[in-house]
């Protein structure tokens, strides 16, 4: 198939109407450098940009002078268009010179990586690279075809588009000096006005990662150190790439927060330990509380001085993922990925948010400049985002059991392992259960689906034959679901709601006195807290709607 049919080159004549057809148009100024002839393109180049609605300014090198420019500083007000050839990475490829008689292999793949180095250091400029074939430079064909896939790497390593290598013409080459097929020139003339006119993606600044089943495997409030995983084996391994990623952006001048719902001394006890990759020091910040990311991000984001837009969010957790989106519009939001079979592309795309072609001493030091200007940071008590609509279109089902018969393992482990959504951090044995179902108790558990997968068993109740709520606790990976709010409005709609719940503050269970201050008013330090059931039942009733409750 002919080179310009595939991306809609034009030929000579339709490029002369494009052109006499434009009367105004934007300007698009831009310089192309080319190591040949530039001429034959610029009525194609004004052509490209006329189908745009823009009139191009172009610029061009004079003749074999781009080695030279290329050494110069850039003008950082000029948009640069680069045409590469083989012969501009290495001079001694160039088919105008003839075949060389001999080739140093080593000196040449150094002056090569050196011109990269240079080309590298021109961050606003756009690259096209033209995969030409080259002479046969040493005496075995292998190392030049090793050679000529080394050049393409450098310069896709500078973001390079690779054009196809069919558009080059070695006729056309030597007896003019344009490198490029007079049938290709309307395609090639098409994706340097792409390039010329393309919004160049600048680098986001700031990556804010959450910490339970991202930075590690497992919840660090409930399994503890020793419970959570991060090493290269097992379940911890992707989470060990996942922070080796972070420690090479850190190294490249990228800021790293954390944000948990966590308190804080057990958000940080992991760092503590000297065992992960990451430090608390690479880290421009690490908050934790119960309140909204979104507005720990819009205090970092003002803290630090930086827009929105600089910012990547990265969670496991599709609720917490929406709140940000949903708060922060300009937060460039990713979920990090539940299977392994998504990682690779996960780690890549995440990657490719952050570039950097050139690292500077600055960079290096960004992380300890911006601690020190975040200094006291703490958490906020800031509102996040209204999820309602998110959570209705999650399709949340809650399944409700009886656990006063059956098995009640499940139930029983929730309250004896919980810590942070927990009513009072007792713990329990089956023995206490079972006395307490006998003399007129009751016990539910209930479960969680919706359309993203099966939560499990994630919440228990117990009450005690008095109608008070002796224990009632939640497991804080389905947090922001409402998941608390909705089991309470349908416990008070039964026909004998529980009067009343056994409070006790601990060292860990801020989430659920947050819950309780809203359900029941202020609350002292521990004991019973009076519970209207006709209220509950009305004012979360629109909690208790945005699921389809099963009961068993």
């Amino acid at each position: 198939m002919p080179c310009a049919r595939r991306s809609g080159g034009v030929n000579f004549l339709e490029a002369r109407r494009l052109v006499s057809g434009l009367h105004v148009g934007e300007p698009l100024p831009f310089l192309f450098a080319l190591s040949g002839t530039a001429e034959p393109f610029v009525l194609y180049l004004r052509a490209a940009a006329a189908k745009r609605g823009r009139a191009a300014d172009v610029r061009l090198l004079p003749f074999n002078t781009l080695a030279q420019a290329v050494r110069r500083d850039a003008d950082p007000t000029t948009i640069e268009v680069f045409l590469l050839m083989p012969w501009d990475f290495v001079p001694e490829a160039d088919w105008r010179s003839g075949v060389p008689e001999s080739v140093d292999e080593d000196q040449v793949r150094s002056q090569a990586s050196e011109t990269a180095r240079l080309l590298a250091r021109r961050s606003g400029a756009r690259m096209l690279y033209l995969p030409a074939p080259l002479p046969p430079l040493f005496p075995d064909p292998a190392r030049g075809a090793a050679l000529a896939r080394s050049l393409e790497s450098l310069a896709l390593g500078l973001g390079a588009h690779v054009l196809p290598a069919e558009a080059f013409a070695l006729p056309a080459y030597l007896s003019g000096g344009c490198p490029v097929a007079g049938h290709a020139i309307g395609l090639v003339a098409e994706a340097v006005v792409e390039a010329a006119t393309a919004a160049r993606a600048e680098p986001k600044k700031v990556l804010v990662t959450d910490l339970d089943n991202v930075l590690w495997r497992g919840l660090i409030a409930e399994d503890g150190v020793e419970g959570i995983a991060f090493e290269p084996v097992g379940v911890g391994y992707r989470h060990f790439v996942y922070q080796s990623l972070l420690r090479r952006l850190r190294r490249e001048g990228t800021l790293l927060a954390a944000v948990s719902r966590n308190d804080p001394d057990v958000a940080r006890a992991p760092f503590e330990t000297g065992r992960m990759l990451l430090r608390e020091a690479d880290f421009v910040a690490i908050i934790a509380s119960y309140h909204a990311k979104s507005a720990q991000i819009r205090e970092l984001a003002q803290r630090l001085n930086l827009g929105f837009d600089s910012f990547v969010f990265v969670d496991d957790n599709p609720v917490e993922v929406a709140e940000v989106s949903l708060a922060l519009p300009g937060v460039r939001c990713v979920t990090f990925p539940q299977h392994d079979d998504a990682f690779a592309a996960f780690v890549n795309d995440l990657a490719s948010l952050f570039p950097h072609r050139v690292i500077t001493a600055e960079d290096r030091e960004r992380t300890d400049l911006y601690r020190r200007r975040l200094e006291g940071l703490g958490s906020t008590d800031l509102q996040g985002a209204d999820l309602t609509r998110f959570l209705r279109d999650l399709k949340m089902t809650l399944t409700i059991h009886d656990r006063g018969r059956g098995d009640r393992t499940r139930a029983v482990q929730l309250i004896n392992k919980t810590n942070q959504f927990n009513l009072n951090g007792q713990r329990v044995t089956d023995e206490q259960v079972r006395t307490m179902l006998e003399a007129g108790g009751r016990l539910f558990g209930a479960a969680l689906a919706d359309r993203t997968g099966n939560h499990g068993e994630v919440l228990t109740c117990l009450v005690a034959p008095d109608g008070t709520i002796a224990a009632f606790v939640m497991s804080c990976r389905v947090l922001q679901r409402r998941v608390e709010y909705a089991f309470l409005a349908w416990l008070a709609g039964q026909p004998t709601p529980p009067v009343a719940l056994q409070w006790e503050s601990t060292a860990r269970n801020e989430p659920f006195r947050q819950f309780l201050s809203e359900v029941a008013g202020p609350l002292n330090g521990g004991g019973p807290v009076r519970l209207e059931p006709a209220a509950v039942a009305a004012r979360y009733a629109q909690d208790l709607a945005l699921f389809t409750v099963c009961q068993t």
